[in-house]
């Protein structure tokens, strides 16, 4: 994914706004959704190129999860309704960036119990500049979709509050 994380994160988060009756916290949902990525600081300052991102830990999804199992059952037990809507905001759109990564990007779902990187489809290399082979192969289609949708919701929800 290139140019849908962010979308697709707003898109979520104002689905989740909705089930947990809060027009707050849209800022906490958007930086979820790309949280993740903020691996590709190391991967270029750094790593220099050596280790795909999508082998960081911040691309461990069952770390993620853990940490929002363990994140909602603390704030229930402690009765903070506050801090039980950011986790239940952020943790959805960090998985929403693995399932989304999930389609042409390796994901270890399973990692560290299973060494298996999981992908839908495989990008072939068709153009010297790797960004061109995928802004150049059909899934593209579905990051231009979210890009659309979240506009469109975008717009809707600004006219409907106005």
């Amino acid at each position: 994914m290139f140019i849908a994380h962010l979308p697709a994160g707003y898109l979520l988060t104002r689905w989740l706004q909705k089930k947990l009756k809060t027009e707050k916290f849209l800022w906490v949902g958007l930086l979820g959704s790309i949280l993740p990525d903020i691996d590709m600081l190391y991967f270029y300052l750094i790593d220099d190129l050596q280790t795909l991102h999508h082998h960081y830990w911040t691309h461990v999804p069952l770390l993620w999860i853990a940490l929002w199992i363990v994140m909602a059952i603390v704030t229930k037990l402690l009765k903070n309704r506050t801090a039980f809507m950011l986790t239940m905001i952020i943790f959805p759109n960090l998985l929403l960036h693995f399932a989304l990564d999930s389609i042409v990007g390796d994901i270890g779902w399973l990692y560290p119990f299973v060494d298996y990187d999981f992908s839908l489809f495989t990008v072939p290399a068709t153009h010297n500049f790797w960004v061109w082979s995928f802004v150049f192969h059909w899934t593209f289609l579905l990051e231009i979709a979210i890009v659309i949708a979240a506009i469109v919701g975008l717009y809707k929800h600004r006219h409907s509050t106005s």
